[in-house]
């Protein structure tokens, strides 16, 4: 956008915003306006005009930035799984069009996308590539293995040298879609599959050592288990969600109990057809699913369950349009995202997280260059999300894009700060938790924090020179921190990540 435009977008989003402020009323204390002399209101105007064209300019820009090149593979790459090493680094594993469809694990070493071992490891075509870390770091991945009889399911690892099966190659009973590889407490590999050899219910196995077993009855669901999504609870039970044909093609969860399989809450919770599931644990150990909503104009949903009832995280169908190969994790600091294929935004990816209240953007909606397909979410070490795709711009090829915390920092850098303002705010950029300190000695002050409409988001009274303030469920982005008593009002600025 050219500078002048964004200018007059500015200008009057500044006059929104000085019209709004000052007319907040903080619990019974005066207006802002008959604290502030002529003087302090230029102040702040000035202050605001200073701050502002640096602000909203970056807001426009797009802070996801490519991990290396885009369109990295060999070829097309299908059925990414996107995983981070326990040393920090970030891998894939997919069908590589670029070598016969067969299996590749790449990983990214601060540079460059390199092969582990020989890229197309296979036999021959893996289906649905699934990728997980043992605890000892050795990257393993499961898949459907079209190279043996009956498109059986296979686990293969990487011994530091070759990619060499796990137990026996083609080793379930039958076919084996979707399947989705974990690692349970005693750090051995288990698979879940919608297994053909057992009516295309959902399987679970593990492997002892010598041989995969089942764990629990081969196919114990109600019938066709869809998009199953394998994930173990803090406790150690295997959990499966899925698609559920015997329930009406909704959402069933279910845990295995030390003998049997049995469902979290009811069978079939979902409002409709939920497609894409996928499942994982918060930090405090509620099972969570988020899946294409058929009930909801298939567009993206969160469910939990709250120890009772499934019940949904923020609005059912939050995202503005259809939403496929939805993928959920939880950041480092419990935060919920999903990451997913946006019709709405020309089938570009786009990740969301959930505030405390609402489902919102994480930079722009619809970031990528071009149609993503296959999105997989991930969160590296450093708390910044990831998402890989199979990237229709650029020769669906694979590409992964993270959301630049540094970029949007230094983006900031040289916002004007209030001169000589007795506010120090740290750490910041922050994602969770601020201290505001003051020099002010004044006995209590009124605390505003308002977004750049204007907005008031939190309000507190202040009577120490120091204050925590939890600011989690604030929306990401640049925030006004407003610090009034009967002496003065002090400006600052807050960068929510």
């Amino acid at each position: 956008m050219p500078a002048f435009n964004c200018r007059e977008i500015i200008t009057k989003k500044i006059a929104n915003v000085i019209v709004k402020i000052f007319k907040i009323t903080i619990s019974g204390a005066p207006l802002f306006e008959d604290h502030l002399n002529r003087g302090q209101m230029k102040k702040i105007f000035y202050i605001l005009i200073s701050m502002f064209p640096v602000v909203a300019c970056a807001q426009l820009d797009n802070m996801w930035k490519n991990v290396g090149n885009a369109g990295f593979s060999k070829g097309d790459a299908a059925n990414i799984s996107l995983v981070f090493s326990p040393s920090g680094e970030p891998y894939v594993a997919y069908k590589d069009g670029g070598n016969s469809h067969k299996a590749t694990v790449m990983k990214f070493d601060e540079t460059n996308w390199d092969n582990i071992g020989i890229g197309g490891f296979s036999e021959g075509q893996a289906d649905y590539t699934s990728l997980a870390f043992s605890p000892s770091g050795q990257p393993f991945v499961a898949y459907q293995d079209c190279g043996n009889s009956n498109n059986k399911a296979t686990v293969m690892k990487f011994d530091g040298t070759n990619w060499v099966n796990v137990g026996n190659a083609s080793f379930s009973a039958g076919w084996a879609d979707y399947t989705s590889l974990a690692f349970n407490p005693s750090g051995q590999p288990c698979v879940a599959y919608m297994d053909g050899g057992n009516f295309h219910k959902a399987t679970v196995m593990k492997f002892d050592g010598t041989n995969w077993v089942n764990i629990g009855n081969a196919g114990f669901s109600a019938d066709m288990a869809n998009y199953t999504s394998l994930a173990f609870s803090p406790s150690g039970q295997p959990y499966v969600g899925y698609r559920d044909r015997g329930n009406s093609q909704k959402a069933t969860v279910m845990k295995f109990d030390g003998t049997n399989w049995v469902n979290v809450g009811n069978a079939g919770f979902s409002a409709g057809w939920a497609d894409y599931t996928s499942l994982a644990f918060s930090p405090s150990g509620q099972p969570y699913v988020a899946y294409q909503d058929g009930g909801n104009s298939y567009k993206a949903t969160v469910m939990k369950f709250d120890g009772t009832n499934w019940v949904n995280v923020g609005n059912a169908g939050f995202s503005a349009g259809w939403a496929d190969y939805t993928s959920l994790a939880f950041s480092p600091s419990g935060q919920l995202y999903v990451g997913y294929m946006d019709y709405a935004n020309s089938q570009k990816a786009t990740v969301m997280k959930f505030d405390g209240t609402n489902w919102v953007d994480i930079g722009n909606a619809g970031f990528s260059a071009g149609k993503a397909y296959f999105t997989s979410l991930a969160y590296g070490p450093s708390g910044q999300p990831y998402v890989a795709y199979l990237d229709n711009a650029n020769s669906d090829k694979a590409t992964v894009m993270k959301y630049d915390s540094e970029k949007y920092d230094s983006t900031f850098v040289g916002v004007s700060e209030p001169q000589h303002s007795q506010i120090s705010i740290y750490p910041n950029p922050a994602m969770d938790k601020v201290t505001i300190e003051t020099s002010d000695e004044s006995e209590e002050s009124n605390l505003v924090i308002l977004n750049i409409e204007g907005q008031k988001l939190i309000t507190r009274k202040i009577t120490e020179r120091k204050t925590l303030i939890d600011i989690s469920n604030l929306p990401s982005g640049v925030h006004f921190l407003w610090l009034t008593n009967d002496k003065s009002v002090e400006v600052g600025k807050l960068i929510k990540l």
